[in-house]
């Protein structure tokens, strides 16, 4: 048996029981005009789009982003906007009864200006929520501690940030990202401040079981192109971390053995 054939069962991300395809996923926001967001969507291959709860328009009266994307992926929502417990609650419990979905993205910010995590909080909202039987992915700062709660609490997945959310910063802290990935129990999904395709490829190198971006892909030159370029980029960052990389060494080391040349 090929020895590639080896690593097919990592080719699956599995969340809360349900297997996934696609290690990619892609928020709705900001595009230029619906086509753009729903070539990008295509071109990405990602199976699961999220959208704040606050954004959609549930009235009945109009073409709704449900009804556009409704029936071609797994609709992950968030409750973006919410800075407090019983907001985030009700948000998720909104999305619950508008999708018919027990999945929430949870998001409750306790900074207007770098939209950072309200840690004490989030850690309130997720444990009712899941005690609401409610299948909770999390969006959280970059620290092994909270996302380490996070699980305790019964979240399905932990989402810390790379960057400030829309910034582009890449992965401002590499060691805390890996860190947290080498010791969480549930997948890690990094969520916020991918710029581009080598920033999601680093997360998947570092660990992490997925990749959750809107900004990057949104407000590129070309959408579409680059939501495929992230495409593969974090194929190719999942491949590359169970392929096994070389150690780093401070030295050089011939490629080709000394022995044996002409002349030696």
């Amino acid at each position: 048996m090929p020895q590639d054939s080896l690593t097919k069962i990592d080719d699956h991300l599995v969340i809360a029981g349900q297997t996934l395809r696609s290690r990619l996923f892609m928020g709705t926001a900001g595009y230029p005009n619906q086509q753009v967001l729903l070539d990008a969507l295509d071109a990405s291959g990602a199976e699961i789009v999220t959208a704040s709860i606050r954004r959609l328009n549930l009235a009945g009266d109009a073409e709704t982003l449900i009804d556009l994307l409704g029936d071609r992926y797994r609709f992950l929502p968030n409750t973006a906007g919410c800075a407090t417990v019983k907001d985030a609650i009700l948000t998720a419990e909104l999305g619950r009864e508008a999708l018919e979905t027990d999945w929430v993205k949870l998001e409750l910010i306790g900074d207007r200006e770098t939209l950072y995590p309200d840690v004490e909080q989030l850690l309130q909202a997720a444990a009712a929520l899941v005690a609401q039987k409610f299948v909770v992915l999390p969006y959280c700062n970059d620290d092994p501690v909270t996302c380490r709660k996070l699980a305790d609490l019964g979240c399905a997945a932990v989402m810390p940030l790379g960057a400030l959310i829309g910034s582009g910063g890449g992965i401002r802290n590499p060691a805390t990202i890996e860190l947290i990935a080498a010791r969480s129990p549930v997948p890690v999904i990094l969520d916020a401040g991918i710029g581009t395709a080598s920033d999601a490829a680093l997360a998947m190198e570092l660990g992490c079981a997925g990749v959750l971006l809107n900004t990057a892909v949104a407000k590129a030159l070309s959408p579409v192109r680059m939501a495929a370029a992230m495409r593969d980029a974090v194929a190719a960052g999942h491949g590359a971390r169970h392929a096994g990389r070389i150690p780093k060494r401070d030295y050089a080391e011939p490629s080709s053995p000394q022995l044996g040349l002409i002349g030696a």
